[in-house]
């Protein structure tokens, strides 16, 4: 979907938002399912606006909608509009970038110090990779190879404690490549005997670089996993 559609899909639903917090402004309860399906579906709407609420005067939003429910002639031509909106969706992937770019900057200072003082610690194993590591419970079966599958039981969290993922919240473990994840657990994996638990501190060349992944892992972040390595898949 072309960029400007978005963002006329948005304004729409802000519109809608907006008549609809001021027809109820003094509401505290909503007796019926419409009341409440609308009220549940405005506060989503609203979610997905948090970003460009900002850059919105919503005395003229509302008089645009209601000149186009009207169908009135409109006070911007469609040219002027088209234009307007190609600087504003410019205007905004530059400030994604930016925001982008000051979240990159933070991470690799905070990560760089995180991982110096992280290797200090005397159970703390760095390789020649920049991977560290520390052994949480040394198994006694056999060493995964990286043509191997294997199945593991794992929590994923950010330097300050922000949990991405977990195999036990889904309730059953994680199956697997070797070479089919990140580097520096491909690496970690070929180190762990069946049965061990290892910490893995992953540096972010490691790990998403400066890509991230989703909407928890920001570019460039240190990972911090708990692994356990149940078992090599045949």
């Amino acid at each position: 979907m072309k960029k400007s559609a978005v963002i006329a899909i948005a304004v729409s639903f802000l519109f809608i938002w907006v008549c609809a917090s001021e027809t109820f402004a003094e509401k505290k309860t909503y007796d019926s399912k419409k009341e409440k399906i609308s009220y549940i579906i405005g506060t989503n709407m609203a979610k997905s606006l948090l970003q460009i609420k900002d850059e919105i005067d919503i005395k003229a939003l509302v008089a645009g909608m209601e000149t186009q429910f009207a169908e009135k002639p409109l006070a911007i031509s469609e040219e002027e509009a088209t234009e307007v909106m190609r600087e504003f969706s410019a205007r905004m992937t530059e400030m994604q970038k930016e925001k982008k770019k000051e979240l990159s900057e933070k991470a690799i200072t905070e990560g760089k110090q995180f991982l110096e003082k992280n290797k200090q610690k005397k159970d703390v194993v760095t390789t020649k990779s920049g991977l560290q590591y520390t052994v949480l419970k040394k198994g006694d079966g056999a060493v995964p190879a990286s043509t191997d599958k294997v199945k593991v039981h794992y929590i994923g969290t950010t330097i300050d404690g922000t949990e991405f993922d977990s195999s036990f919240k889904r309730g059953m473990p994680a199956v697997f490549p070797v070479t089919g994840v990140i580097k520096g657990w491909t690496e970690a994996l070929q180190l762990m005997p069946v049965g061990s638990k290892y910490k893995l501190f992953i540096p972010s060349d490691l790990a998403y670089g400066d890509r991230g992944a989703g909407p928890t892992i920001g570019p460039n972040q240190v990972l911090i996993f708990d692994v356990e390595l149940i078992s090599i898949e045949k």
